[in-house]
């Protein structure tokens, strides 16, 4: 068995932590070899693919039977599509997992949706990722292998989280009237990407989030309450001063169904809500 992941981030990385050893030997990508040099370990040698491409890429799909996509779509498409399709419509990989946002969906007024649900992106971004989906379910379909679009909702896990937030002083409460998010623990990302490759279904669309959509300000709340501490201030929405990617999230409103990754890949949550992701979080130290 062997992994191939392109974009070594913080759910990929969490992935090798929890995951990894069941799919070793393990190649990762980032995009420089600064980086790379001080991110490789014993479970995961690190490598670089941006303005320097690794010679040892090639050689490691060409070994590989589960590919793992965690990179960023670029305005003119999917990066590791450019430069290594081809290669990768040759070799032997027998699972391909590519990690997108529910951000595809675009704003639907907070109402439920699932994937059956037409995708109107709102943002470059989401239509870059809409794209990028496309080209690796259909690369999937030409190689007659499983290739599975995982949907994440806002991602969060140690060290990113309202309890560190807090003691970071960068938490806040941003009031929206009606507006809720879904959230997904890097976790249960991880248990759903191990779903994908253990599965024989075929490869389709999931989304990949927890059972409750919540208010943003009512995790704050909740995380500061196990800290004992004042949560900050409300602020409304139109008075906050937010990044123009920040103010995008709250352009959009939905709630997202889960039933699919529940029912038909069988991924049991270690963390259905927010609440149980917070306390175990507590419980681990975060935020104190």
């Amino acid at each position: 068995m062997s992994l191939v992941i392109f974009g070594y981030g913080y759910s990929s990385w969490h992935f090798v932590r929890m995951q990894g050893a069941r799919y070793a030997p393990v190649l990762a990508t980032v995009r420089s070899p600064e980086r790379a040099a001080r991110l490789s370990s014993a479970d995961c040698q690190v490598v670089a693919f941006g303005e320097t491409i690794d010679e040892r890429i090639g050689p490691a799909i060409d070994d590989a039977r589960y590919l793992l996509v965690s990179a960023p779509p670029e305005e003119s498409g999917d990066p590791v599509l450019a430069k290594f399709e081809p290669r990768i419509a040759q070799s032997n990989i027998q699972r391909l997992v590519y990690l997108s946002t529910v951000g595809v969906y675009g704003d639907h007024g907070g109402a439920w949706i699932d994937e059956t649900t037409p995708c109107d992106p709102s943002n470059a971004r989401s239509r870059w990722r809409l794209a990028a989906e496309d080209a690796w379910l259909a690369l999937g379909a030409r190689m007659g292998k499983p290739a599975h679009v995982l949907r994440l909702s806002g991602i969060y896990g140690p060290g990113r989280n309202a309890l560190a937030n807090l003691r970071a002083g960068t938490a806040r409460r941003i009031i929206k009237p009606g507006q809720v998010f879904n959230r997904i623990h890097v976790e249960d990302i991880a248990r759903a990407v191990a779903a994908c490759f253990d599965s024989a279904i075929p490869g389709r669309v999931w989304n990949v989030t927890d059972d409750e959509p919540a208010a943003p300000q009512d995790v704050v709340t909740g995380a500061a309450q196990l800290l004992g501490v004042e949560p900050p201030p409300e602020i409304a929405f139109e008075d906050a001063e937010l990044s123009p990617m920040a103010r995008s999230f709250y352009g959009e409103c939905k709630r997202v169904s889960n039933r699919a990754m529940r029912e038909e890949l069988g991924v049991k949550l270690a963390y259905p809500t927010w609440r149980e992701a917070i306390r175990a979080l507590h419980e681990s130290g975060e935020g104190r």
